[in-house]
């Protein structure tokens, strides 16, 4: 099974497991991963570990996790395998890592999807912790603070726990999935662009722009006929309006064999 099918797989069960689930989504990079080494890991960095402060210890103190400050959109930091390789990672990675320590050792923890920067809190507790900056415990006046200077938003933007909501495995794959988008635009690289919007498209909310994105990551590496036809095989399911733009990205593919 290749990576895009084994992550539909794991994500299309109604409680997909957090762990596995992103050690799927690396695969995309790295079509020889072994998920039970980095499980292991994972059970190694939990063992021992009796409360959320010997966690914190653990992680930010003695195995010395850190944000990735000096190359943040390195797509290393998106991977779960380098951020338990390199012990560098970004909000989300690193949330990943601490949430499934912390289940391991039966301190259950949630991601919490704060715009502009992803936190980790204590389930049925109001201990809210940035991972990023070694697991640092904030209260509310230090999260708006932390949201508005990472997010660029303005005072006339109100803050409450409307953005302190928690983020369940799937929402946390998407954010992942859509840094590692971002990246991977940015360094002009077609092939990996292709999987994480395959990807991208077994989870839900996905639609047309994501479709016509994958069809011009497959016509960046001449692949213009598979594009144009993933685009035309939409047809018959899509309104008008979306036919249109369809048709016409197509058209633009099939446009180069000529």
């Amino acid at each position: 099974m290749d990576a895009v099918a084994r992550f539909a797989e794991l994500v299309g069960h109604p409680d997909p497991p957090l762990d596995r689930a992103a050690l799927a989504l690396a695969a995309g990079a790295d079509a020889g991963l072994d998920p039970s080494r980095w499980l292991t890991e994972l059970d190694r960095l939990a063992d021992g570990v009796t409360s959320l402060d010997a966690l914190v210890h653990r992680l930010f103190v003695k195995e010395a996790f850190a944000g990735n400050v000096h190359d943040y959109y390195d797509p290393r930091n998106s991977l779960l395998p380098h951020v338990l390789a390199r012990k560098l990672g970004i909000p989300i990675t690193l949330a990943v890592v601490t949430i499934e320590v912390g289940r391991r050792a039966g301190i259950a923890l949630e991601g919490v999807g704060m715009p502009g920067h992803f936190l980790v809190r204590a389930v049925g507790a109001q201990t809210v912790l940035d991972v990023f900056h070694g697991g640092i415990e904030l209260d509310a006046a230090e999260c708006e603070a932390l949201f508005r200077s990472s997010s660029g938003a303005g005072p006339d933007v109100p803050f409450g726990l409307h953005l302190l909501a928690t983020a369940p495995t799937r929402s946390i794959l998407l954010r992942m999935l859509e840094n590692l988008r971002l990246v991977y635009r940015i360094r002009q690289r077609p092939g990996d662009l292709e999987w994480v919007v395959r990807m991208r498209l077994a989870l839900p909310g996905a639609g047309l722009a994501d479709l016509l994105e994958l069809a011009t990551a497959l016509g960046d590496q001449a692949r213009w006929l598979e594009g144009a036809r993933l685009l035309e095989e939409q047809l018959p399911t899509a309104s008008a309006a979306g036919a249109e733009r369809l048709r016409t990205a197509a058209r633009t593919l099939r446009a180069h064999l000529n």
